[in-house]
């Protein structure tokens, strides 16, 4: 089954209409949205002019049958206590919520799809390059 994860910059880069962010949507059996990325959604609504708007797009979205509400638990805890603690002794942190988000990846088996590149400093973690899918998903 291929699985992603949207990371918050995804998630808004795709209501702006990117193609490359749409493509990935388009080849994944199932879109996991963190609950950690609607909160950041929401505040960034919040900040912005199009509050409404926004939240009726973000509710639409969420009915497609492919995407599925990504909620934090316990296990999702304890990897995060696993990724935090492998930051912090490699010196190399990242935003808290991220961590989150990188650790429910790694419970559900997902490919985040992001534009962050700290992403990159957790070891195993699978991000998307901005290409094709492919074979990658598992």
């Amino acid at each position: 089954m291929k699985r992603i994860l949207l990371d918050t910059n995804a998630c808004a880069r795709f209501f702006g209409g990117d193609e490359g962010v749409l493509g990935a949507l388009g080849q994944a059996e199932t879109v996991y949205l963190s609950t950690i990325v609607m909160a950041e959604l929401y505040a960034g609504f919040r900040g912005g002019n199009k509050l409404r708007e926004n939240k009726t797009q973000l509710s639409l979205f969420l009915q497609k049958p492919t995407v599925c509400p990504l909620d934090v638990t316990t296990e999702t805890a304890e990897i995060f206590g696993q990724v935090k603690d492998t930051l912090r002794k490699a010196g190399t942190p990242i935003p808290t919520n991220d961590v989150w988000i990188a650790s429910q990846a790694i419970e559900t088996g997902s490919i985040i799809v992001t534009f962050d590149e700290h992403f990159h400093r957790i070891p195993g973690l699978r991000l998307w390059d901005g290409g094709d899918l492919g074979d990658r998903l598992t």
